[in-house]
């Protein structure tokens, strides 16, 4: 049997706050596969977003560990504690792709430069790059704004930018982190459709946190926090 992507070991946060402290996660232990489908719900504050940025390496755990298993990019799997910021940002910048709630796209960019950028950080050749990147603009049903920049772009445009932006340099991972929180419930809906079906068929892996019920028939597993567990529940089951 295949290893996982992505294996938590017994991971823990906790947060000092003055001489008190405050534990966000409790030893969570989770396995997600490739080319898997995962939500994460919870109300906020619950450390949904903390769970991000450990398995992206943003952040570490207190105790535990974030496991990855990049294949064979790398001669085995790496224990992401064990790497040095510098390291860990290098894994960030090759093997995940953000999608954010307020896009995080750069404003003196054309929308084309900001899809570009991930693939000139990674050192791709130029013709590469350029024809990746339209090739995802079209992806995205932005073709034929490539030269615009991205204040011209309604919220739903902007979003769509910044899918292609995660997706572009093949990345192992997408963490999207309330990727319609932004936007109107029938864009939003539109969003989820799109990253749902471009992730599918690039045939990566998609863990979403999220409010949104539309997206709880879409997932192919679905866990939620609380009181720092993490529970996983029955595929379609409403919140």
């Amino acid at each position: 049997m295949a290893p996982p992507l992505i294996e938590l070991r017994r991971l823990t946060k906790v947060y000092q706050e003055g001489e008190r402290s405050h534990t966000v996660l409790r030893e969570v232990d989770l396995t997600i596969q490739a080319g898997e489908f995962v939500v994460l719900l919870g109300r906020s504050g619950s450390g949904k977003s903390t769970l991000l940025n450990l398995i992206s390496g943003i952040d570490m755990p207190t105790s535990g560990e974030v496991v990855v298993y990049p294949g064979s990019d790398e001669p085995g799997p790496l224990s992401l504690a064990r790497l040095s910021e510098q390291q860990r940002t290098l894994f960030r910048r090759q093997h995940i792709g953000f999608v954010f709630q307020f896009f995080n796209l750069l404003p003196t960019l054309s929308i084309q430069e900001n899809i570009l950028l991930p693939l000139e950080l990674n050192g791709w050749d130029a013709a590469r790059a350029e024809q990746a990147s339209l090739t995802m603009l079209d992806r995205v049903g932005l073709a034929d704004r490539a030269d615009d920049f991205t204040d011209r772009l309604s919220g739903g445009e902007q979003q769509r930018v910044a899918i292609a932006r995660a997706l572009v340099h093949e990345p192992l991972l997408i963490l999207a982190d309330e990727p319609t929180g932004n936007l109107d419930i029938e864009t939003g809906r539109t969003v989820l459709e799109l990253l749902d079906r471009l992730t599918r068929q690039a045939g990566k892996t998609l863990l979403m946190v999220t409010h949104s019920q539309e997206v709880i028939g879409m997932a192919d597993r679905i866990f939620s926090i609380q009181d720092g567990h993490l529970l996983e529940r029955p595929a379609g089951e409403s919140p």
